[in-house]
């Protein structure tokens, strides 16, 4: 197993044993060294895998104390760095869509160029966090391609609550591999320079995003 696919695989446990009530509300949970024996992987994926548990409202990670059950159902809102998961998307639809339509206009081949590269390194990537910073070098040169200059520090801006939201669905969700094949789809269209099929690309990229949120917690 690599690394996301470990990472998803001690979330689903974990949350199945809190679901479960093998893990009550109020207990501790085991150190992480403890849980990375228990499920025989290393410790930054249980981190990792606590981390989700977290961002769904199931546990809370005091300093000096360890991490808690807190609740046995999800949250209902997702929310990254601060930002409502539905918000976001919504934001993102207004913005990115026409973003890469502009791309496909205006792209020069110095661009085309860095959005192939991207792509490459986005499907090289060896672990999460990796992956996540190549997602929002991509989404920010297709923002730059678009000549806007506007345009571009508002999709940079995002990425606050977007890196948080991309890891976690990678990690719980196993987007990584659908994700790519959306993202070429999308330079691709922009090399095509067609305009409507980069703003239909993106649009699909991002109605997948948002299904595959809407189905957490179903």
């Amino acid at each position: 197993m690599h690394r996301i696919g470990a990472t998803e695989a001690v979330f689903r446990r974990l949350k199945e044993l809190i679901q479960s009530g093998e893990y009550a509300v109020g207990d501790r949970l085991p150190a992480e060294l403890a849980l990375a024996q228990q499920f025989g992987v290393s410790r930054p994926v249980v981190r990792e895998a606590l981390h989700a548990c977290a961002t769904l409202g199931l546990t809370e990670t005091h300093t000096g104390r360890g991490t808690f059950v807190v609740s046995k159902k999800e949250s209902p809102q997702l929310t990254f760095a601060g930002v409502d998961a539905a918000d976001l998307i919504e934001a993102r639809q207004l913005i990115e869509i026409p973003t890469a339509g502009f791309a496909a206009q205006r792209r020069t081949p110095d661009q085309l160029r860095r959005l192939f590269e991207l792509l490459g390194k986005l499907a090289g990537a060896t672990d999460a966090r990796e992956w996540v910073r190549y997602d929002g070098e991509l989404h920010t040169a297709i923002a730059a391609a678009s000549g806007n200059r506007m345009l571009t520090a508002v999709v940079a801006d995002t990425r606050r609550a977007l890196d948080p939201q991309s890891e976690f669905l990678n990690l719980t969700q196993d987007r990584r591999a659908d994700s790519d094949r959306e993202h070429e789809a999308i330079v691709r269209a922009i090399e095509a320079g067609s305009p409507e099929a980069a703003r239909q690309a993106m649009a699909d990229h991002l109605q997948r995003v948002a299904d595959t949120i809407a189905r957490i917690g179903e």
